[in-house]
């Protein structure tokens, strides 16, 4: 096996090769279908266009909520793009020769993630620009902000991806929980309306979506607020480590042997 294949030397070494075959390859599988992540960047960029004139009427800074908020609105649906990465294999019934191979968990994770992980990072820059350009969200003053704010909320997604990859049976299950999670998070933080338009009982449970945090720490991003971003930032990677840590345990444990749970 091609993990099993890597050049003596330090295990750091071994496992970055290990980690890069497995990125290699899924970047390859992700490239020959790439009809979902150019959706995420086109309908954003059609709902900005749409959506702009109404947020710019209603709202100080309406061209920031309608792009940051679709930003994210589209961003979530990542959760199901990194959730189908690994649920494929054990439809294809070859996750137990990875699990045989000398990668374990973490770097099986890290591999199957890594390219979704640069993809979000480009899909968010894209839109960006693109903000800058033809909706009128101001030039960030601190791009560096804003580069760090999308790479941790992609983080984020993508271990909530995996770690709802080792729960469901089917993608059926995948796609329903992700879609609709995914609306649920991101209009709850207040990606489509902004949280002082919503009801009292939204506005206190808007807290407990990863959706808010995101939407506030990048928001802070394009202000080049850095004392804003701090809070969101734990927290959102607090929420990636315990579903990074969550998924890992659980490919551990034996998920995604051949047969349901």
């Amino acid at each position: 096996m091609l993990l099993d294949s890597a050049p003596r030397g330090l295990g750091v070494l071994n496992a970055v090769y290990r980690i890069s075959a497995l990125a290699r390859h899924n970047l390859i599988i992700r490239l020959r279908d790439p009809g979902q992540m150019i959706s995420y960047v086109a309908m954003p960029m059609v709902l900005m266009l749409v959506l702009k004139p109404l947020y710019v009427r209603a709202l100080d800074g309406g061209a920031t909520q309608v792009a940051t908020g679709l930003m994210v609105m589209f961003s979530v649906f990542a959760i199901s793009l990194a959730g189908n990465s690994i649920l494929s294999e054990r439809t294809w019934r070859t996750w137990d020769r990875l699990r045989v191979s000398k990668a374990p968990a973490f770097e099986l994770l890290v591999g199957k993630t890594l390219p979704l992980f640069v993809v979000m990072i480009a899909q968010q820059a894209i839109l960006v620009v693109y903000g800058c350009l033809a909706i009128g969200l101001p030039v960030p003053p601190a791009p560096s902000l804003v580069l760090l704010s999308i790479a941790i909320w992609a983080f984020a997604l993508l271990a909530i991806g995996a770690a709802l990859a080792t729960l469901v049976r089917s993608h059926g299950e995948l796609s329903v929980i992700s879609d609709v999670g995914a609306l649920t998070l991101s209009s709850l933080g207040g990606a489509l309306v902004p949280l002082s338009l919503m009801p009292d009982w939204a506005q206190t449970a808007a807290h407990v979506s990863p959706g808010y945090w995101a939407l506030t720490m990048m928001q802070a991003a394009v202000r080049g607020d850095a004392a804003a971003i701090l809070l969101p930032a734990a927290i959102l990677l607090a929420i990636g480590l315990l579903a990074g840590l969550f998924a890992a345990r659980r490919l551990t444990r034996g998920w995604g042997r051949d047969g349901l749970l």
